[in-house]
């Protein structure tokens, strides 16, 4: 596996989007009930919190694709298996009203843990910030919130029945990949190969995020170890495709770079 920790492809301008997001995505990780695992909160209060809060706030497939909000429980709550076998039939929150469509946009700022949390974060920072210097800031959190919701819908037709709660930036930030290796195919990206001890590497980003989509692609296939992992591989494929057809459908309205360095990470000189 290939994990990118820095690209070689400076900016004109502060990513002030890219960095909002990540701000965004990692206070309301620290609001949810998720986060408190880590603070050695495990009780089955606790597991029944973090049920409850997804019940409300994630996205389900189900509920995307009926447009409605599943049946209400006698707890006052969606009546999932989840919910039973963890013994959460006694926990009664309050009832809730909940818009599938906008479940969409608040679950993609939750996610299932610390490392879900730092692994998106880690590639929305090295990838994002090029693409929002290439389309404009308003143009960039358009397109990242469009691609979050293709990803999320197009998973829900792969999985039409499935209540099972999606969450996560992964879909969105697909999107951006997909956006990356049609603007930068060649820019080189600092990379670690974790099969070979963490061995660091400079690779260009076609062969970093194509081998990415590949492997994303065999798991949402079923093939490896991965299938059945609960991992909405299907988002990603779905993310990474839009981000890249909308990305090359547009590709003379985008804005042009400037500035390439040609001496030192300081100064600059027009292309």
């Amino acid at each position: 596996m290939v994990l990118p920790v820095h690209d070689v492809n400076p900016t004109r301008r502060t990513p002030v989007v890219t960095y909002l997001l990540i701000a965004i995505n990692v206070v309301a990780f620290l609001y949810s009930p998720v986060s408190h695992h880590v603070l050695g909160e495990t009780s089955a209060a606790a597991q029944c919190r973090q049920v409850a809060f997804f019940d409300h706030w994630a996205a389900e497939p189900k509920e995307l694709l009926s447009g409605r909000q599943s049946p209400i429980g006698a707890t006052g709550r969606p009546a999932h298996d989840r919910a039973g076998r963890l013994g959460c039939e006694a926990q009664r929150p309050a009832p809730f009203h909940k818009s599938p469509f906008e479940s969409v946009l608040t679950a993609m700022f939750l996610h299932g843990g610390w490392l879900h949390l730092l692994g998106n974060m880690l590639f929305l920072y090295v990838f994002g910030n090029n693409v929002e210097d290439r389309l404009g800031r308003l143009r960039y959190l358009l397109f990242y919130v469009g691609c979050g919701y293709a990803a999320t819908y197009g998973f829900a037709l792969f999985q039409p029945s499935s209540s099972e709660p999606l969450v996560g930036a992964s879909g969105a930030i697909a999107g951006v990949l997909g956006a990356y290796i049609v603007l930068f195919p060649r820019a080189k990206v600092w990379s670690l190969l974790t099969f070979f001890f963490f061995l660091p590497v400079r690779l260009p980003a076609w062969l970093v995020l194509g081998s990415w989509f590949v492997l994303q692609y065999l798991y949402f296939r079923g093939a490896g170890l991965a299938a059945g992992s609960g991992v909405a591989y299907g988002a990603h494929v779905v993310g990474f495709v839009v981000g890249a057809a909308l990305v090359w459908s547009r590709r003379g309205t985008a804005r042009p770079r400037a500035l390439q360095p040609r001496w030192g990470p300081y100064r600059y000189a027009p292309r």
